[in-house]
């Protein structure tokens, strides 16, 4: 496979199958539409299989980058496509793909109003995705990067709820403000080490007041896609407006944006800064999982719950990257991806029921339990791994953060341990409300159980979130030798740079 340009196919397949079916023109609006639907899932079950294909060929024995794809863009600049994918990055493209599939069948009945577009806006956005996550050129990942707002922007904005304009502009110019800190940021690093090459910068060892500076811009852009406090007001609009399958697919991916950016560049290529401002992030962090978790419980909308408790989820992440050690990181890229599964599965699960009775309020609900008992198990799963029960991939990625956490900071494991027990408390609340009780409204005594289609919606989902909670060392073996390679680096740095300022206070 090394010459093969799997990689490169795996990215630009959503595109292309984009483009063809914009060229979907002849028949009727119904087979148009149908054609659209048919073509979106096929291409993005195309690229989910090519995904794993990465997955099946990956080498878990080394931290080098892998399917590297190299090619001169603008030599002037010495910029170039460069892709490649690690064991950190490798899981998030695999995110990627498979939850665009699931988006697609999510949109089948209840996307009827420009079918087409909205199917070339999703494959659009998963190439900009998969494009992000694998970007070895900075400049390539700033345009990923960026480019993932605009149809994502369109899928909150022409297809969301009443207050669609108002939350697709509130997401934008929320995070295109913190990303031209971001492009500054990267400028600077360009005219200081003369190259765009993430693999180059991450050995390259800038100036410490620099460092500052950088470090400072670049978390403007990837807080605001955290979401962290207090720049996560964006967020439970977004989710409420968004239809269905965008509320999945920003939960989902869009929120990992974020913390692979802490991963990717602030840990390796500005470590002391990194290191200087751990207490600010922790302390960041705690005000989340404490905060928004007491927001979630007073919530009577059930998307608003599942986005506040995705931003106090969030929370654990950025403790465990900024604990910096081998349990702590690899719980947060675990809790990543398990948030991935879990949260995506939740605004499902509140779509279903969305889509019958038209309503997200929980006072709405009651006795589901009686009428659709596979939609009752299938809800229960994925609250109790929101949770974090045990056997489930929400217990794996918590578990191993709380230790690593303890290693770094004991306090602060203490305060975010708290958001387990609040977190407990508002799943169980809104699982009571909205599945048990007397079956008393009269349009729920009609309402249906899944369908065959919604049950291929969710079945990955429960494997997956079973398959990490009972099996994590096939997840874990992966992502340990880049994670691994990235703390080395990170903590041979401070020490140089400690024994660096040591000599210099000795020659004084």
């Amino acid at each position: 496979m090394t010459d093969f340009p799997l990689l490169t196919i795996t990215i630009f397949m959503p595109l292309a199958g984009a483009l063809a079916i914009l060229l979907f023109t002849r028949g009727t609006p119904e087979q148009v539409a149908g054609n659209a639907r048919w073509g979106a899932l096929w291409v993005s079950l195309g690229t989910f299989v090519a995904s794993v294909f990465l997955w099946i060929n990956f080498d878990d024995g080394t931290a080098a980058f892998q399917f590297v794809a190299q090619r001169e863009w603008i030599p002037s600049l010495n910029i170039t496509y460069k892709v490649g994918v690690d064991g950190i990055s490798l899981f998030f493209v695999l995110l990627s793909t498979l939850l665009t599939p699931i988006c697609i069948l999510a949109s089948w009945e209840t996307i009827k109003d420009r079918v087409k577009e909205y199917m070339v806006a999703f494959l659009v956005l998963e190439t900009f995705m998969i494009g992000m996550f694998s970007a070895l050129d900075f400049i390539v990942f700033y345009i990923f990067f960026e480019a993932v707002l605009v149809p994502m922007f369109l899928i909150i904005g022409v297809w969301g709820g009443p207050r669609r304009v108002y939350a697709a502009f509130k997401f934008f110019l929320y995070t295109l403000f913190g990303s031209v800190l971001m492009l500054l940021a990267i400028i600077a690093m360009y005219l200081q080490a003369n190259t765009m090459d993430i693999p180059t910068l991450m050995r390259y060892g800038f100036d410490p007041e620099l460092q500052t500076w950088l470090w400072l811009a670049f978390f403007a852009s990837f807080a605001v896609k955290v979401p962290m406090w207090p720049v996560h007001t964006w967020l439970p609009d977004a989710h409420v407006e968004a239809p269905t399958a965008g509320s999945v697919i920003l939960a989902g991916v869009l929120l990992k944006m974020g913390a692979y950016g802490f991963l990717r560049f602030s840990l390796p290529m500005l470590p002391e800064a990194s290191a200087f401002f751990t207490p600010m992030v922790f302390t960041l962090s705690v005000i989340a999982v404490i905060y928004t978790s007491l927001v979630a419980l007073a919530q009577e909308d059930m998307k608003k719950l599942i986005a506040y408790s995705s931003v106090a989820h969030m929370g654990f992440v950025t403790v465990g990257i900024f604990a910096v050690n081998q349990q702590a990181v690899e719980g947060a890229i675990i809790q990543m991806l398990s948030h991935g599964f879990v949260s995506s599965a939740l605004f499902l699960c509140v779509g279903v029921v969305y889509d019958r009775i038209h309503s997200r309020e929980i006072s709405r609900y009651g006795g589901l339990v009686h009428r659709m008992p596979r939609y009752a198990v299938i809800f229960m799963l994925f609250m109790l791994a929101s949770v974090g029960l045990p056997g489930t991939s929400g217990f794996v990625g918590e578990f191993l953060i709380l230790l690593g956490a303890f290693g770094a900071n004991t306090w602060v494991a203490l305060l975010i341990a708290t958001g387990m027990v609040l977190g407990a408390a508002y799943m169980l609340y809104l699982y009571r409300r909205v599945i048990f009780g007397q079956l008393t409204k009269e349009d729920l005594k009609s309402i249906l159980d899944l369908s065959p289609r919604e049950l291929a919606m969710f079945a990955p989902l429960v494997i997956l979130v079973l398959w990490m909670g009972i099996y994590p060392a096939s997840f874990l073996d992966t992502i340990s030798v880049s994670v691994a390679n990235l703390l080395e680096n990170y903590h041979a740095s401070l020490a140089a740079t400690q024994s660096g300022v040591k000599a210099l206070a000795a020659g004084r």
